[in-house]
């Protein structure tokens, strides 16, 4: 393991884990709501994971990510918004929705993350791609 990519990640994740917080802060949840600043973290996350990618992809698709930008995609993407989304607070939330008996509340809100991180992960992708060929 290397000791700058470590430097690296740990930067991008108490950046990633202070603008969450933040997030949390600023949306604060009340009884009975659904919990946007988590759905909001995951979302924009997502979106900002399709942007920093595509732009550092070598080739037409994120597969092709150019390890000359190595430092930036563990500094922004694992890093950052490794620690800004957050699968593990979606399942404690999903959870007491499910103990206090909302389960299409809960239900509705798994679809609308998982669909709404892949829909604004590729609206990321495309913004960085029309930028690109308009650039």
């Amino acid at each position: 393991m290397n000791l700058t990519a470590l430097l690296f990640v740990g930067s991008g994740g108490a950046l990633g884990a202070i603008a969450r917080y933040s997030l949390t802060v600023l949306l604060p949840r009340q009884a009975h709501e659904l919990p946007y600043s988590t759905f909001l973290a995951n979302v924009i996350g997502c979106f900002l994971m399709g942007v920093v990618l595509q732009w550092f992809a070598d080739s037409d698709w994120i597969g092709g990510t150019a390890l000359a930008h190595e430092p930036y995609r563990l500094l922004l993407a694992v890093g950052f918004c490794g620690s800004f989304t957050t699968l593990s607070a979606l399942v404690f939330e999903m959870s007491a929705m499910l103990q206090r008996n909302e389960i299409v509340a809960a239900f509705a809100y798994l679809l609308a993350s998982v669909i709404g991180g892949m829909l604004c992960f590729y609206l990321g992708v495309m913004l960085v791609r029309l930028i690109a060929t308009n650039g």
